[in-house]
């Protein structure tokens, strides 16, 4: 009683590494409580190959992840969302679409990993930092009984998770 699964979108500018790696952390924790989708408002097409390193990692298959548009997400057919999470500054700022279900809105800010610049060991620890960050606020949400909660409530609360320093 009182569970069910949320849909998430969480959306960056490039959909191609924090967003990336978020989407595949929501499917994996959880058990069952999130099913995460990822997209961008400027997408590179690409996924970054330390953001699919991470991925890795936990064993989360990575062949079915993409670099796609949010259009994606506000068309006829798609999912409807419980919970769309911005996860970088740039797309927080913009006026989202239109997203079916009237879902809670939040954002978890993150530096980003793909700005960072320096050695291939500094960009990858950097990618690893947002990655248990990212983990850990997932953790935090996943112990909420969001199932329980109102719209306003859900939305107090994944807020403040997105405020918490995780690391």
């Amino acid at each position: 009683m009182g569970y069910r699964t949320f849909n998430v979108l969480i959306l960056s500018t490039s959909n191609s590494a924090t967003s990336i790696m978020a989407e595949a952390l929501f499917n994996t924790m959880g058990h069952g409580m999130f099913k995460a989708y990822s997209a961008g408002s400027l997408p590179t097409g690409v996924i970054s190959r330390f953001a699919l390193e991470e991925i890795r990692k936990i064993g989360y298959p990575t062949g079915s992840l993409r670099s796609k548009s949010w259009n994606e997400f506000s068309q006829q057919g798609a999912p409807e969302m419980d919970i769309v999470i911005t996860v970088c500054d740039n797309v927080a700022k913009k006026v989202l679409p239109t997203w079916h279900g009237k879902p809670v809105t939040a954002h978890w800010g993150f530096d980003e990993p793909t700005a960072v610049k320096g050695s291939f060991e500094e960009k990858k620890e950097a990618f690893r930092r947002v990655f248990l960050e990212i983990r850990n606020r997932i953790d935090l949400l996943s112990q909420l009984p969001l199932a329980h909660l109102d719209k306003i409530s859900q939305k107090e609360a994944i807020e403040k998770i997105g405020q918490a320093v995780t690391s």
